[in-house]
């Protein structure tokens, strides 16, 4: 049964991965750029996060640096692409890979406990005006709230359309004298701070950080991504922006909804691309139906 307290974990979750859906649609989206190296720093957030806590460091302080690790991972990858003239799909795949063992490295071993310790959430929910039972929901949405206004603001400004423009066409902007290599690095580097924030909080509302928590982020991202954009639709950066993460918390819903209903956890992946298979195939099918008239056929243009 689907109960009022799974309906608020699954909402709790999906504002928290919608952070990294975010960052998923600068780069699929913004930067027209499959980052693969969201996989490796999804984990590198919630690794540096929980490593940092568990030696007393402040965790908001902790969070932060976790953004900053996951722009640096995202650096990388734009080094590589750039400077390196490796392939956007490669670049990716390079640095996840990498991830892999820097992450096992930050963590020391393959999962880390937060059981006890002091979070984000519990220094919320320890606030005189906070209700305990809605506190990581509450800030889950500030978070979201604040992070999706700073990308629309971000996105209007200068720089902004810069990156925007270099994703529609490099070569044009390039003409007018913008680097489009520093614009791919910026991207790659916010889209990754992002995911890796997401991995942060993430690890803070389930109490453990595990190396292979990462492991299909990626096709988790793009699924959000175009399943908001199908329902939602992007006329406008402020749109798309509220769609995306709109995707990511309707993601979440289907994925418990489906569990709920008695699919094996095993069978989770399986789902995942069958839902990204049905988004991306929805426009076109929805165009055709649309471009017959009464009678069934297609007019003529």
């Amino acid at each position: 049964m689907f109960s009022l307290k799974i309906a608020q974990g699954t909402l709790e979750l999906g504002l928290m991965y919608a952070i990294m859906v975010l960052g998923v649609y600068l780069t699929f989206r913004v930067l027209n750029y499959a980052d693969l190296t969201v996989e490796g720093s999804f984990t590198m957030g919630a690794a540096t996060a929980a490593v940092l806590i568990i030696n007393g460091t402040n965790p908001w302080l902790a969070t932060l640096i976790a953004f900053f690790a996951g722009t640096i991972a995202g650096v990388f990858t734009g080094i590589f692409h750039t400077k390196f003239k490796i392939t956007a799909l490669l670049s990716g795949i390079l640095t996840m890979t990498a991830l892999y063992s820097i992450n096992l490295r930050i963590m020391g071993k393959a999962n880390i406990s937060l059981l006890k310790t002091r979070t984000i959430f519990t220094d919320f929910q320890s606030l005189p005006f906070i209700n305990a039972d809605y506190a990581i929901l509450l800030l889950s949405f500030i978070t979201v709230f604040i992070l999706g206004l700073l990308v629309y603001l971000f996105l209007n400004t200068e720089i902004g359309l810069a990156l925007r423009a270099t994703g529609d066409n490099e070569l044009m902007i390039r003409s007018q004298g913008v680097n489009t290599d520093i614009m791919k690095i910026l991207g790659l580097a916010l889209s990754n701070g992002l995911v890796a924030f997401s991995g942060s909080y993430v690890a803070q509302k389930q109490l453990f950080a595990d190396a292979s928590m990462g492991i299909g982020m990626i096709v988790a991202g793009l699924a959000s991504v175009i399943i908001g954009e199908v329902l939602i639709g992007t006329s406008s950066i402020g749109r798309a922006v509220i769609a995306v993460i709109c995707g990511g918390i309707i993601y979440r819903f289907i994925i418990a909804i489906v569990l709920q209903l008695g699919l094996e956890a095993t069978d989770l992946k399986l789902l995942t691309a069958i839902i990204v298979l049905i988004a991306l195939v929805s426009p076109s099918i929805k165009s055709k139906v649309t471009a017959l008239n009464p009678s069934g056929k297609v007019r003529e243009e």
